[in-house]
């Protein structure tokens, strides 16, 4: 016959130390057996990454800051790292910077997150220079991704991202197609370190008029509604 008690330490991981003792000899502690219970599911953890310039103006802002606040009421437990780039502005990749303790931070922040969500607003047909800055710092080889010799393999893991674009005109479709080096840009980025399937969310044509503008950012914030996380109910 055994019997359970919980053992007097834990793991680092908060797993619970669970004793099963065989009462047919109680003498004997040998007959301790250590089991191991994971206690809750680990949280969720979700970097938020912002770059705009215009602060509490942007778009770009309202539809990443709507995309965390729509995962966290389906989870409220969810853990979220916030970097804004453009307040907090990292240095443009040197020798030393690359080396340091900071890109190595970028990059286990990186590593860590289960989800990213990214406000890209589109400069001049790219991205701004600080998120390209945060993207040189964290594509690291070896770390993010690797050489091999059927191609670079990314390293990222499996990740859920949310690329929340503004743009000021209209580049999805059309003649002005080709001049969209934003969104197309920052997907090869996340391809090359293996995430290969962000969710898009964007508002165009904010830029033309007071009335497009609106209607743009209300189309953009409504698809939130319907986002989830795989294996997760959306959110009603």
């Amino acid at each position: 016959m055994l019997s359970k008690g919980i053992g007097p330490r834990t793991t680092r991981n908060a797993t619970r130390l669970v004793w099963l003792r065989d009462l047919r000899r109680p003498h004997l502690s040998s007959y301790y057996l250590p089991i191991f219970i994971p206690n809750e599911r680990p949280h969720v953890k979700l970097l938020h990454l912002d770059s705009s310039i215009l602060n509490e103006n942007s778009a770009t802002r309202a539809i990443s800051a709507a995309v965390v606040e729509h995962l966290k009421q389906n989870d409220p437990a969810i853990e979220v790292t916030y970097r804004d780039l453009a307040a907090a502005p990292l240095p443009h990749v040197t020798l030393p910077a690359l080396a340091g303790d900071e890109s190595a931070a970028l990059v286990e922040e990186l590593l860590s997150a289960d989800i990213l969500v990214i406000g890209v607003p589109m400069y001049n047909f790219g991205m701004p220079t600080q998120l390209k800055a945060w993207f040189d710092h964290v594509l690291v080889a070896g770390r993010t991704f690797r050489y091999t010799a059927e191609g670079p393999q990314g390293l990222a893991g499996d990740k859920h991202v949310f690329v929340c674009m503004g743009r000021g005109g209209f580049y999805s479709e059309g003649p002005m197609a080709a001049m969209e080096h934003a969104e197309s840009h920052v997907k090869a980025m996340l391809g090359f370190i293996g995430i290969t399937d962000p969710a898009v969310i964007a508002a165009e044509g904010i830029a033309i008029s007071p009335e497009q503008r609106e209607a743009s950012l209300k189309a953009a914030l409504d698809q939130i509604a319907e986002l989830q996380i795989r294996g997760t109910a959306p959110v009603t």
